[in-house]
């Protein structure tokens, strides 16, 4: 069973692209073999269901691929993140709490 998966999920890979699947193409493409004889009604359901959780995950692996990817691209471009704004903000507001706290008087005539 796992072969015969491997084998439509590259036809079906090939025949539209990885990324325009969707789960209606699946199951149209597993209902035609089932109508043509090549596989049984529950084959092509257990079939669909391991071809769109794969599918799930190895769209999860690339965007977390390109999350990273991005991320990497973004440091080296040394181009600053809200994230990274938001850190030193928070670390100066803490640090001049810190300085009000030690010196109260600084700065005042």
């Amino acid at each position: 069973m796992l072969g015969m998966f491997d084998l439509v999920k590259k036809a079906m890979f090939a025949g539209v692209g990885a990324a325009v699947i969707t789960k209606d193409k699946v199951e149209k493409n597993l209902q035609e073999m089932v109508d043509k004889g090549k596989m049984t009604a529950d084959e092509a359901k257990d079939l669909s269901s391991k071809i769109i959780e794969a599918g799930e995950k190895e769209t999860e692996q690339a965007r977390n691929e390109a999350t990273r990817l991005f991320t990497d691209m973004l440091n080296r471009a040394q181009v600053v993140t809200q994230d990274q704004i938001e850190s030193l903000e928070k670390r100066v507001r803490d640090l001049e709490g810190r300085w009000h706290r030690e010196f109260p008087n600084d700065g005042e005539s």
